[in-house]
């Protein structure tokens, strides 16, 4: 999912708060003070760590006639920021994948039809006498007629145009497309940051959950309120409790998995998917540093034992068999459209019997 759909109550060209990026706000200020603005950025990193608030922040400073020296911030009552983030700026274009409605959810790629709409918004005059911007978010999820089509763009840009593109894997790009951008790498956001906006955005959870999610979040705040909003810590936390049990409660392990297949609980499950896949990762790294890597013990149920377990059997060959398993059954799940019932129990035992 693209940054901008990342939270449901705050869209990204809606945002007026940028925090933990500073460095890039940095460069892109300089770059514009310099009078040489490159026609084309390439701005990479994980999801959900401010990539699109940033490109829509430069571009409400881009089409301001009050621009400050030292920052792209904008006061949300400010006219230009309300025409960006109601996307009624005649001068900016956002391309992104568009929602199935007959299917009800996001398309795989962005349409083409989409892509190519970008060379004659360009090319025409700005309607307010400043810049024509584009900004392509998820732009790794173009296809090569889409890539193409940007390329031509890059060959030969318009004066006073400026296209972003915002990705989470530049390798997904054409070379000739990331030769001719400037490239803008951001980094994943810092634990605190994270925790920060999390009180912002969610002031309805308490510190120890806002600590764990900023945890498990990998430096993603959409990815930290993804996981609240699908109770993913606890679904979580039930699954290593249930796992570390010994012998494996089994009515609770058929409750767990009967709760994430549901037919309501299609995001909760692919949240709990991926937020499995990801400590199971974590949880490999902290066997191999001798359980160091794991600061907050506690910021999951079961978590601690599980770990501590893996960590004194020296078992980091086995914990690495466990990642490799548990990805290759919900991966062959979904190709297969089997069961996910059974996927989650199999899943569970296979981490169980890791620890027998």
């Amino acid at each position: 999912m693209s940054e901008t759909h990342e939270t449901e109550s705050l869209p990204a060209r809606a945002n007026p708060e940028l925090l933990g990026q500073e460095a890039a706000e940095a460069e892109l200020l300089r770059s514009f003070g310099g009078g040489r603005l490159p026609h084309a950025w390439l701005i990479s990193g994980p999801g959900g760590i401010g990539k699109a608030t940033l490109a829509f922040r430069f571009a409400r400073f881009l089409f301001s006639e009050r621009r400050q020296a030292d920052s792209l911030a904008m006061a949300d009552t400010d006219p230009v920021f309300r025409r960006v983030a109601s996307g009624g700026h005649a001068d900016l274009l956002t391309v992104e994948r568009q929602f199935d409605e007959e299917k009800g959810r996001y398309k795989k790629e962005i349409a083409v039809a989409d892509v190519r709409r970008i060379a004659p918004f360009l090319h025409l005059t700005p309607a307010e006498g400043g810049w024509r911007i584009v900004i392509v978010d998820g732009a790794e999820d173009m296809n090569r007629y889409g890539q193409n089509a940007v390329l031509k763009i890059l060959e030969e840009p318009p004066k006073q145009a400026l296209l972003l593109l915002l990705t989470e894997r530049p390798s997904a790009l054409l070379p000739t497309i990331r030769s001719r951008c400037r490239m803008l790498t951001l980094p994943p956001l810092a634990d605190p940051v994270v925790n920060r906006l999390l009180e912002s955005h969610r002031p309805d959870l308490d510190a120890a959950a806002r600590t764990g999610l900023a945890t498990v979040a990998a430096g993603s705040i959409g990815r930290a309120l993804d996981i609240a909003k699908h109770d993913g810590l606890s679904l979580l936390g039930q699954f290593l409790t249930i796992a570390g049990s010994d012998p494996i409660d089994w009515p609770a392990a058929h409750a767990l998995g009967d709760k994430l297949a549901s037919a309501a609980a299609d995001e909760s499950y692919h949240s709990f998917v991926q937020l499995l896949s990801d400590w199971l990762s974590r949880a490999v790294r902290d066997v191999g540093r001798g359980g160091q890597g794991n600061q907050h013990p506690d910021s999951i149920a079961g978590e601690k034992r599980l770990i501590e377990h893996l960590t004194g059997a020296g078992r980091l060959e086995q914990a690495l068999e466990v990642w490799e398993k548990v990805n290759h059954l919900f991966a062959r799940s979904d190709g297969a459209n089997l069961d996910r019932r059974l996927t989650v129990i199999s899943a569970l035992h296979t981490v169980s019997a890791a620890l027998r």
